[in-house]
């Protein structure tokens, strides 16, 4: 058990609390969280002054009028948001961004926020943000902003010391090609850049420009892939597969390798595989066919 200088609130908090107040908002109590013991604050703040961290997906407007509904039903808001204070007069939530819209959408003048003082956790906290699942895209902007944010404030730092944010390293070259064309077809390429799509030594200064040139990599493939699958509808061979039939006839990964290429010959030779692909040789009843060896079979 803390003693009762271990729980004695830290002149860091008493700050906090101060700037809350001159904020505007109202400092409730400090308390220690219950895993580690790390000095937290529970306050209500403005919600004007709440927004999103710069890193984190886009809101989903369904899910926020959802939202909106529930709390007008309940007439209560009874889930905090999670903040953090990068400085005076701002907070940023990584996890609570579809509440703060409900709040902003309800004209609440105050939000209840659980504010931790250090700011860099933000993005230990946005891989707890389960409020909306994340689907592919979602994921891989949300790490793109992260890193664009890290090249930024931390550029001698590197992909290596952020794994635990980023998850995985093919969500950041998804992520750039993502930003360039919302509607890229990523999960057609997800599960090969998960073999093959590994976290860059050195710093983001030297990493960015590679997770570009792999980006520009994947996008030349895609642009090939889409002139076959036109090829093949052309022949009057339209099929929900075709793409996914089109990268399993023509991926230089299988699951008996046993070493795996890097990603820059992986791509290379999908490419040469694509560019040289017969489509003149792809019957009806080979898509059909590959589609039901793919399809998942459901558990009794």
């Amino acid at each position: 058990m803390p003693s009762r200088r271990d729980d004695a609130v830290p002149q860091a908090i008493e700050d906090l609390a101060t700037r809350v107040e001159q904020d505007g908002g109202r400092a409730l109590a400090p308390y220690r969280e219950p895993v580690s013991g790390h000095w937290h604050l529970f306050c209500l703040l403005p919600t004007a002054q709440v927004q999103p961290t710069p890193y984190q997906r886009d809101l989903s407007p369904t899910h926020a009028a959802r939202l909106v509904e529930v709390v007008r039903r309940i007439g209560r808001f009874v889930d905090p948001v999670v903040v953090v204070s990068p400085e005076p007069g701002v907070y940023w939530t990584p996890n609570g961004n579809h509440r703060r819209s409900v709040a902003a959408k309800l004209k609440l003048a105050m939000l209840p926020a659980v504010l931790i003082p250090e700011t860099s956790v933000a993005f230990e906290i946005l891989a707890l943000n389960t409020e909306k699942a994340h689907n592919l895209k979602e994921k891989s902007l949300e790490v793109i902003r992260m890193y664009r944010g890290l090249l930024e404030d931390e550029p001698d730092r590197g992909e290596k010391g952020f794994v635990a944010q980023f998850e995985a390293a093919h969500f950041i070259t998804l992520g750039l090609l993502y930003e360039k064309n919302k509607r890229f077809a990523g999960g057609a390429f997800a599960p090969i850049l998960k073999r093959v799509d590994k976290f860059l030594d050195g710093t983001f200064v030297k990493t960015f420009p590679k997770r570009e040139e792999r980006a520009e990599k994947v996008r030349a493939v895609d642009e090939t892939l889409a002139s076959v699958v036109a090829a093949l509808k052309k022949r009057g061979l339209a099929h929900p597969f075709v793409k996914s039939f089109v990268l399993a006839r023509t991926t230089p990964l299988t699951r008996q390798r046993k070493t795996l290429p890097s990603f820059d010959q992986t791509f290379t030779r999908l490419l040469a595989n694509l560019e040289a692909f017969d489509v003149t040789a792809v019957r009806r009843e080979d898509i059909q066919r590959s589609a039901l060896m793919a399809a998942p079979t459901t558990a009794d």
